[in-house]
């Protein structure tokens, strides 16, 4: 399968030029036989911890407004998935990301791992995996793929494919190029432990306030980088990946999934 990650502007992922830029990319998918694009970690509307009223861009999933906001990103051919600011029972924020297949939200993520000690938004606690065309695939958002247990768990429910919105857009003194190669090491490491291709999209750029180098890359399931974007700029890649999930994962032992499972979500709810 031919899958696409998009390094979208940091300017414009508070903005709202980015859905006209993402359904640049859509086309563009389109033209190249791309079936699954994605776009980075709060590409709608920013992250809710820069935000000085982190409720005015956040999204009630369950009450229609995301797939009204992502209509325009409609197609047949391409499912995208975004990240967003979602707002939840109670209130409650979260750092999300969404599936768009086919004019509908088909599935939402919710990271695990907030990365911010005082984050506005709430942890996630559910590790799902989705289908699109002939793939099975994870999603974990930016920190979340530092730890090795949820990209495990969804490889042993079938993911062949792990998909990592990710914003590294971040204050001056805390941003610079060795991100981006602490995320390969940990892209290529997700890849190998499970046999599973890593598909990352960031942001690139500067603001006023905060930087992004732009960490996008596509690795495949022996850990080959396949495709990597540019520094400090918009692009995107793509590449082919592998849609079968090997039979035997290298240092997991099928006989545990259930117990490791348990065991991680009592840890994380």
């Amino acid at each position: 399968m031919k899958v696409a990650a998009y390094q979208a502007p940091l300017r414009a992922a508070s903005s709202v030029e980015v859905l006209g830029l993402i359904r640049e990319q859509v086309d563009r998918c389109e033209s190249e036989g791309v079936e699954i694009l994605c776009c980075p970690e709060g590409v709608l509307g920013g992250l809710a911890d820069y935000a000085s009223r982190p409720a005015d861009i956040a999204i009630d999933v369950e009450a229609g407004q995301l797939d009204a906001l992502l209509a325009p990103l409609a197609s047949d051919r391409v499912a995208t998935i975004l990240g967003f600011t979602e707002i939840g029972r109670g209130g409650r924020l979260y750092n999300s990301a969404a599936v768009f297949h086919k004019g509908s939200v088909v599935g939402i993520y919710r990271k695990l791992y907030p990365a911010i000690n005082k984050s506005v938004y709430e942890a996630g606690d559910k590790m799902p995996v989705f289908t699109v065309g002939g793939l099975t695939f994870g999603i974990v958002i930016c920190l979340d793929s530092n730890y090795y247990e949820p990209a495990r768990i969804m490889a042993s429910r079938g993911a062949a494919a792990l998909f990592v919105p990710t914003n590294n857009g971040l204050p001056p003194t805390k941003a610079g190029p060795e991100l981006v190669a602490e995320a390969r090491n940990v892209d290529i490491a997700r890849a190998v432990e499970n046999s599973v291709s890593v598909i990352r999209a960031d942001t690139a750029g500067r603001t006023e306030s905060l930087v992004s180098y732009g960490s996008s890359e596509i690795v495949d399931a022996d850990g080959m980088v396949l495709r990597s974007a540019r520094r400090l700029g918009p692009d995107l890649i793509v590449a082919d990946i592998k849609t079968a999930p090997r039979e035997h994962r290298r240092g997991w032992n099928a006989s545990r999934n259930s117990a490791v499972m348990d065991e991680y979500v009592r840890l994380v709810t």
